[in-house]
């Protein structure tokens, strides 16, 4: 159901913290001019724990009215209180999202059947498909491949998982154990090893500033054309390394900032970057020709 190259799209926001819907509109304009595969609006690289509730509708429904028809729209929906995720699900099934992105619960640290009963409740909220967000750094938590298994059985709209464990061995587990499941990678530079052994994708940082070497990127993947992958993972690991120097999204807005796409600005706790941490990474986007 989802493959290829989805930008987690960031947020921008004004100079005086709002939501700057026009430079948002001209992001989402410049993945679909590029042939991107799918956007995530409201991921952690939208910043969504600090948007407000009908912050993340708006932004929502600007993907989906920009998007619908032409992209996959998976919406962040996704919160350490499972209630809260199912009313958020189910607003994103009203506003016509074609999936929704949900994160272990963070900071909880639920058991495995704590995390099975959750996705299991978001899974019966709505009809729309689930995109599992396994990220163990973030939210101290692992969905194992055993639970990751039985939610797939147990539930048919549960059809993906963004992996951004860390543990290739999980990911190679996850393709061989549960078919007809997705699994997406959630980290750009385990794009190449995870595609290679059966992965679907990517829902990616970098593809906010190259869309299209990401699109093609898999798409070398998927068509079995390694050696040319081979070749663009190379030569793009220098970013995906640059934007993740410091905390995601931090990098990744400086460097749109850099290109003239946003204006650098940031909710607490996000902050700007550090000045050298900043020469480092305009360094690498010059020398790619990205600014």
């Amino acid at each position: 159901m989802f493959k290829g190259a989805i930008t987690a799209i960031v947020t921008p926001f004004d100079e005086k913290g709002q939501v700057d819907f026009e430079s948002f509109k001209n992001l989402i304009q410049f993945q679909l001019d590029n042939n991107i595969d799918g956007i995530v609006p409201c991921g952690t690289t939208g910043e969504s724990p600090t948007l407000e509730k009908e912050e993340q509708i708006k932004v929502i429904k600007t993907v989906v009215d920009m998007c619908k028809g032409k992209v996959k729209v998976i919406a962040g929906a996704g919160s350490n209180s499972t209630k809260h995720a199912v009313e958020m699900t189910k607003e994103a099934a009203d506003l016509g999202a074609d999936a929704t992105l949900q994160v272990n619960p963070y900071y909880n640290k639920p058991t495995q059947e704590g995390l099975f009963r959750h996705f299991s409740a978001i899974a019966k909220a709505s009809d729309l498909p689930v995109v599992v967000y396994n990220i163990k750094g973030r939210t101290a938590v692992n969905v194992e491949t055993a639970t990751m298994e039985r939610l797939a059985k147990e539930h048919s709209n549960i059809v993906a998982v963004k992996e951004a464990s860390g543990d290739i061995n999980q990911m190679k587990e996850v393709i061989e154990k549960i078919p007809n499941f997705d699994v997406l990678s959630g980290d750009d530079k385990m794009t190449y090893p995870l595609m290679e052994l059966g992965g679907k994708g990517v829902i990616s940082v970098s593809s906010n500033i190259i869309p299209k070497e990401m699109h093609e990127l898999t798409e070398h993947l998927l068509t079995g054309n390694f050696e040319k992958a081979r070749e663009m993972n190379d030569k793009l690991t220098p970013l995906f390394k640059g934007l993740f120097i410091e905390t995601n999204p931090i990098p990744i807005k400086a460097a749109l900032a850099m290109k003239g796409m946003i204006k650098e600005q940031y909710r607490l706790p996000m902050c700007e970057m550090r000045p050298e941490n900043r020469e480092k990474l305009e360094k690498i986007l010059k020398d790619l020709k990205i600014i």
